[in-house]
This record gives C-alpha cells, sequence and structure tokens, in this order.
C-alpha cells in the first residue's frame, strides 16, 4: 500500500498524527507532498498515479472525473472536512474510490472572518509593525482614522451555520445587522435576530458586508459589477467563504476605482496566489493566505481523524464515507 498526503505546506501532518505508526501498522509507504503540485491534469496525476490512499487537505488538490480516470491504483480518497466541492463524488464512485470525510470545526472560519473584520476597521494593513523590525524615521506614528463599529451595519451574505455565528458576534459590537441570501425567510432571520433585507438593500446599506454562502453553479458570480456598485465607497466587503462567489475583475476594478473602500480577502481563484496575480497589486486589499480554517485544533482533528479514516478502511470497515 502507498499512501500520499496532499499539500502540507507547513510539513505539519505527522506533528498532529502518529502516521508513521499507522503506515507501519499497515506495511505502508507513506509519501509527504508539502509543495502544491499545481493545476495541470498531467503532472497532478503522474505525480499521484502510484498511490493507493491519498489525504487531499480541503479543496487544495482538486479530484475531477478526468483525474479519477488518470489514477487507476486509487482506493481511498481522504477528505478533511466534512464537504469538498472539488471532488468528483460520483466520478469516484464510478471508479470505486471510497471517500471519507473528517470532523471540521466552524468556529476558526467564524474567528478569522472577524480578525479581517477589524484588520479592515482600524487599518491594521498601515498601522501595524514588529516589535523585532524597528521602525524607520520616516513612518508615521500614526496615519489612518478607524472605522468604529458600533452602530454601524453588518451586512451577512448566507445566514447559514458560518453566517449565523458572524452576525451574533455583530450583534455583540452593537451593529444593526441585516442579511440576505436568495432562499434566506424571514423566519430564519429572526431567529437569528436580524433583520431580512433585499439583496440591493444588503449591499447598498452595509458599512461591512461579509459573505458566507456555498459555492455552486447558483452562487458563483453572484457578486459582480453590479452588486459592487451598489455599496457605499466607504464600505469594507470581506469573503473567506469562496474566490468564485465574487467576479474577480470586478472586484479589482471597484478597488481602483475606490468605489469600495477595502476588501479582506482569505480566498482566491487561484491558489496558492501567483506572486504577480493583478488582485494581490490591487490598492484596498487586505488579504490572507486561505488561513481560515488554519489552527492547530483544526489541522489535529483532521489528522488524526484522516488516520483513522485511513485505518478503519483498511480494516474492510470505511468510516465517515461521503455520499453524493
Amino acid at each position: 500500500m502507498r499512501i500520499a498526503i496532499l499539500d502540507d505546506y507547513q510539513n505539519a501532518a505527522r506533528d498532529f498524527a502518529d502516521f508513521d505508526a499507522l503506515a507501519a501498522e499497515l506495511n505502508a509507504d507513506l509519501t509527504v507532498f508539502n509543495e502544491h503540485l499545481g493545476h495541470e491534469d498531467d503532472v497532478v496525476c503522474a505525480a499521484l498515479e502510484p498511490f493507493d490512499v491519498i489525504v487531499a487537505m480541503r479543496e487544495r488538490t482538486p479530484f475531477t472525473r478526468a483525474r479519477f480516470e488518470k489514477l487507476p491504483n486509487l482506493k481511498m480518497l481522504v477528505s478533511t472536512g466534512r464537504r469538498n466541492g472539488s471532488i468528483d463524488l460520483a466520478s469516484a464512485g464510478l471508479h470505486n474510490v471510497v471517500v471519507s470525510h473528517t470532523g471540521y470545526s466552524p468556529t476558526d472560519a467564524v474567528e478569522h472572518t472577524w480578525a479581517l473584520i477589524l484588520a479592515a476597521a482600524r487599518r491594521l494593513d498601515v498601522e501595524l509593525f514588529s516589535a523585532q523590525s524597528p521602525r524607520g524615521e520616516a513612518e508615521p506614528w500614526q496615519s489612518t482614522f478607524g472605522m468604529g463599529l458600533a452602530g454601524k451595519t453588518l451586512g451577512v451574505y448566507g445566514l447559514g451555520n458560518l453566517g449565523s455565528r458572524v452576525a451574533k458576534v455583530g450583534l455583540a459590537f452593537g451593529m444593526r445587522v441585516i442579511a440576505y441570501s436568495q432562499n434566506l425567510t424571514k423566519a430564519r432571520a429572526t431567529e437569528v435576530g436580524v433583520e431580512l433585507v433585499s439583496e440591493a438593500e444588503l449591499f447598498a446599506t452595509s458599512d461591512v458586508l461579509t459573505i458566507h454562502l456555498k459555492l455552486s453553479d447558483r452562487s458563483t458570480g453572484v457578486v459582480s459589477a453590479k452588486q459592487l456598485s451598489w455599496m457605499k465607497p466607504e464600505a469594507i466587503l470581506v469573503n473567506t467563504s469562496r474566490s468564485r462567489i465574487v467576479e474577480t475583475p470586478a472586484l479589482i476594478t471597484a478597488l481602483e476605482n475606490r468605489l469600495l473602500r477595502l476588501a479582506a480577502v482569505d480566498v482566491f481563484d487561484v491558489e496558492p496566489l501567483p506572486v504577480l496575480d493583478q488582485l494581490s497589486r490591487t490598492r484596498g486589499l487586505i488579504a490572507t493566505p486561505h488561513i481560515g480554517y488554519v489552527t492547530a485544533e483544526q489541522f489535529e482533528m483532521f489528522y488524526q481523524d484522516s488516520a483513522e479514516n485511513i485505518r478503519a478502511w483498511a480494516k474492510g470497515s470505511p468510516i465517515r464515507v461521503m455520499g453524493l
């Protein structure tokens, strides 16, 4: 048996779970890929073709129909987290590949959403400096005016598990919280303690607008130039959900033309983000490298559950199996 762990950027998998003991127990060879394999099917499949078991970190490496067809040895795929939109489960079934998931805690993404909101509101992208890096004489001691959140309007686009948690923190800050999504009901909004508004009012009224939609054909590109044009020029847009929900060219245009004060994002169309990507060089962008779920507690759950999944599958009794 050959086992691969993918996209372990920080070489942390062995720290959070004893994969070496698992490999010895199963008489398996273990390979950990610290670098992303890229986006070319031929390159990815050539690297992964020998493996029977693959542990995929979230959606960093997609598993499409074309890739399953080029991986004849693959028998089990572990996806960290409970869902993975980049795995074609129907194709996995056709190729007799067992796909399992791990546990997942939503609190990390909620906390990171608020880290970005606060960083943008108080312009920490400009005001932070490191104690290890002495300030240059030309650097001003203070250079921006922050935006207080109490009394401002927080718009939540999508009031599911994550969106509702983010909304409740906004209420704790003393913000007016409004929400919209295509299927959101007044009863659900009332249950969370927020106001249901129209799409136009969400974008036009929010001082901070945060996105919490699942990526689907329906939600792809749902935030376009039209929606962005409705926003206040002093507003902040936050996206810790999925990049393709917002049309990137439209976001770049809005920022460059100062139609929007700031955008704080943790997700990108292509990850890892290319060095010369236009979005990364756009004025008014605060960005983090998709770390909303990257905490020690989350990774311990991911990797320990992954090892447990592999052990159970090897014994003929797979657990946490993902279905269509």
